[in-house]
């Protein structure tokens, strides 16, 4: 039998060596011009933002104004700079992406946002073109990973290396401050900073302040993602059949959220029937029956990478609700409506639990866990508790125009069957609030 060989093609484009350089530039100038951020988010989504009449945000406005606020909260709490690992964080400083979740539990990906100086990307090998497009990153530098994955027992040596390239940064742009905010870090990088004379402070409460506050421009991105969620959770409701699976229907979400560009859904809460009580059922193969209450939370990244966190119960098939699910159903819907009214500029954390309904009699016990929570780019400071459950660690603070709250029910009589599960999206204006969900409630269910 012949030998066969393999291998053997026509040449596409002969180089010489000294061409390298040039084909490698000329191949991430086409990476960045076809980078999803550049490409946009497609007809679906562009056509539903129009019918819907909102602006497209001005993108370059937006990542400035995000530099500003961290630079601001950088300055004032007197930081060199912030070391980012949250590819949340990442997101906010850069508006550039890479492997989110992968990241996020893998991290070899970071950012350094110079009080006075520059940004520097350390980015995944290979990934300079993924941030090209966002103008606001001075610098692509190939990250130094020294996760287990990568670095075994060699962890120390791969650290030291890591650890001088921030050295550098800080002494070239910290003006003499040795002082950074680190978000996310592991002690043996931390105990390599410090032996670098470097002093790390809390990162995390840098960014989430600086993402308190949202600008005009993300108020803009953050309506077009909940109308693309929202857009989503109709193609949902429209398959909510008996038969059919939670995990089919939880499918649905996904598939509706990835077709218009979103990103991810950061969990799985989607029950029905018996098993919407307790809450926090997470989505499996049951069956959905005629007549089950199926609730759920979209916990969803969308486009631009902002969060639309809403919740809806429905009921399925096409009888009349139980007397107990149309309790259960107005009880979760008056609180929302109760506490949404009461969110306001200026009224304080603590005054505003004290004043807001909260579950009554033997519903309190199964309550959820907060009646408020900031949301932007994810969940977001600050989180709410139930004035019974406000203790002296609790913050207290002000709301403020720009920022943004979802306002949580959950509703289930201990012991009970079922439970309803509803929560809204609400900006905080000069006036009072304006809600930015729109998904209709379950007529039914409320007794329509």
């Amino acid at each position: 039998m012949d030998k066969q060989r393999f291998g053997r093609h026509r040449k596409i484009m002969p180089f010489e060596p000294a061409s390298v350089e040039a084909l490698r530039e000329a191949s991430r100038d086409k990476a960045a011009a076809l980078n999803q951020h550049v490409l946009g988010y497609g007809a679906q989504a562009e056509t539903e933002w129009a019918a819907a009449g909102i602006a497209a945000p001005d993108l370059p406005a937006m990542r400035k104004y995000r530099l500003d606020r961290i630079r601001a909260e950088l300055k004032r709490r007197d930081y060199a700079g912030a070391l980012l690992y949250d590819p949340v964080n990442i997101r906010y400083a850069t508006d550039s992406t890479n492997m989110q979740l992968w990241v996020a539990h893998n991290p070899t990906r970071h950012c350094f946002v110079a009080t006075d100086g520059p940004v520097v990307l350390f980015d995944y090998f290979s990934c300079e073109h993924l941030s090209d497009h966002s103008g606001v990153v001075d610098e692509v530098r190939p990250a130094v990973s020294w996760i287990y994955l990568y670095s075994g027992e060699l962890t120390d040596r791969k650290v030291r290396r890591w650890a001088a390239g921030i050295a550098d940064l800080v002494a070239e742009h910290g003006g003499g401050n040795r002082r950074i905010a680190v978000d996310h870090i592991d002690p043996e990088g931390l105990g390599e900073l410090a032996r670098r004379g470097i002093a790390v402070g809390n990162g995390e409460a840098v960014m989430e302040n600086a993402r308190l506050t949202k600008s005009p421009d993300e108020i803009l991105s953050m309506r077009r993602a909940i109308v693309a969620c929202e857009a989503a959770m109709g193609e949902m409701e429209a398959a909510l059949k008996p038969g059919i699976s939670e995990n089919e229907l939880w499918a649905q979400l996904h598939r509706g959220n990835i077709a218009r560009g979103g990103e991810w859904i950061e969990t799985r809460l989607l029950s029905s029937g018996p098993r919407t009580n307790p809450w926090f059922q997470e989505c499996s193969s049951r069956i959905v029956e005629d007549g089950d209450l199926v609730a759920f939370d979209t916990d969803l990244i969308g486009p631009y990478g902002f969060c639309a966190d809403l919740s809806r119960t429905w009921l399925c098939g096409d009888g009349r609700p139980s007397n107990e699910q149309r309790d259960l159903f107005r009880i979760a819907a008056d609180q929302i409506a109760y506490n949404t009214e009461l969110l306001r500029p200026g009224i304080s954390f603590r005054d505003l639990v004290e004043r807001s309904a909260v579950p009554p009699g033997d519903y309190f016990p199964t309550r959820y866990g907060v009646l408020y929570h900031g949301i932007g780019l994810a969940d977001e400071y600050p989180t709410l508790p139930h004035a019974s459950d406000w203790t002296d660690d609790t913050p207290d603070g002000v709301l403020e125009p720009g920022m943004v709250l979802c306002v949580e029910s959950y509703i289930g009589r201990l012991g009970g069957r079922e439970g309803v599960k509803i929560e809204e999206q609400v900006l905080i204006t000069e006036t009072g609030n304006e809600k930015l969900s729109a998904y209709p409630l379950d007529e039914r269910l409320l007794g329509g």
